[in-house]
């Protein structure tokens, strides 16, 4: 199903180069350009031109920002993953950087403290509302409670108990509603009457910058990589790491990895365009973007070799091997990595040094335990 961009006049909370407006029951993306927008209309992502991040500005902008939020995010550790390398052989070197040890559980929380951070002080105290399967939620209630803002948060009713309890730990207010779509309606709602920003959880330029931090403290860490592997859901975590690996380890590939229940970016680099689905089916939720949009699919497109794909049964047999061999209990979408490394990616990464993005821990035990299948 494809996103069809149309001409649209409408206003927008500020100036922008451009402003995107997804309207979920015609399913069509409209996109405008230098336009002055004084309330918001449907979901409307306000960002740059995705061509303005690119080269030594891009690599100056994500180092300003890793200053701007230092105080609230942590720097996450590299393990050496020695049990994949053993399951692997063939003298392969395998790098994991553990995200999911970031504050909040997700790398998610370096793009809402970004985002948070670009409103004006009016905006701030509108508050703000997001649409989530739980880990961007916690990262902007995160970040609401670091700006003291006030959050209302869109969840699915399939929420895991953690992650709205975490949300709520946090101090925002959750509303439960039944599936994806839905919640994006709700969300609309929710910004069109009580005049909230709207913190998209994968799309726009703060988004990206803040996603960059991470891959900076990649390449920093892991200088000499020759592949690394990157979760992809909208592509918010994906863009960002990827513009900063190629930006700063040109010579590697950067390949996505999806799971085949919510192949939208897949989907998209086979059109050439953004790309929708009607249905997510997977149990990496965290991974389960709808549709994906231009600003995080043209920085996909252009930095990402290639998006590769995974099933349930290869990421639950990777979050049992994570936990036998590496003793890491994790949320699907953070074995996405390893269950490629171990499945279509094997023999094509044999002998190199491969890098993996470890996204996300906010599962709990009963939740695990089922699909790991222990």
């Amino acid at each position: 199903m494809a996103l069809v961009p149309t001409t649209v006049s409408a206003g927008c909370v500020r100036s922008a180069r451009s402003a995107f407006i997804y309207n979920r029951q015609s399913n069509q993306l409209h996109v405008t350009s230098q336009v002055e927008v004084h309330e918001p209309h449907r979901i409307c992502f306000v960002m740059s031109n995705p061509k303005s991040l690119a080269g030594p500005a891009a690599l100056e902008a994500a180092r300003a920002l890793h200053l701007t939020i230092d105080p609230w995010i942590l720097r996450t550790p590299v393990l050496r993953a020695v049990g994949i390398e053993d399951a692997l052989g063939s003298g392969t070197r395998v790098s994991a950087k553990l995200e999911f040890l970031q504050q909040t559980g997700t790398f998610k929380a370096r793009g809402a403290l970004a985002s948070l951070g670009r409103l004006s002080p009016a905006e701030r105290a509108a508050g703000v509302t997001a649409v989530s399967a739980g880990n961007h939620a916690i990262a902007v209630a995160y970040a609401a409670r670091v700006y003291d803002v006030n959050a209302r948060v869109v969840m699915l009713s399939t929420a895991s108990p953690l992650r709205v309890q975490r949300c709520r730990d946090f101090g925002a207010e959750v509303v439960l509603v039944d599936d994806v779509h839905e919640a994006f309606r709700v969300a609309e709602h929710i910004q069109e009457t009580d005049g909230r920003s709207f913190i998209h959880p994968f799309e726009g330029e703060g988004v990206t910058l803040g996603t960059a931090t991470l891959g900076v403290e990649i390449c920093e860490q892991i200088p000499d990589f020759d592949v690394l592997l990157v979760p992809v859901g909208g592509g918010g975590l994906c863009s960002g790491v990827s513009l900063a690996a190629r930006l700063l380890n040109p010579s590697a590939t950067v390949i996505g990895i999806e799971p085949v229940g919510a192949d939208t970016m897949y989907r998209s680099f086979s059109a050439g365009e953004p790309q929708g689905i009607d249905r997510v089916d997977t149990i990496a939720d965290s991974l389960g973007a709808p549709y994906a949009l231009p600003y995080s699919f043209r920085l996909c497109r252009d930095n990402v070799e290639r998006i590769v794909r995974v099933s349930d049964d290869e990421l639950r047999a990777a979050m049992r091997f994570l936990f036998r061999k590496q003793k890491l209990a994790v949320e699907p979408a953070c074995a996405a990595t390893t269950a490629a490394v171990l499945g279509p990616l094997r023999d094509e990464v044999a002998g190199k040094h491969v890098a993996l993005v470890m996204c996300g821990s906010n599962i709990d035990w009963q939740t695990f335990a089922k699909y790991a299948e222990l």
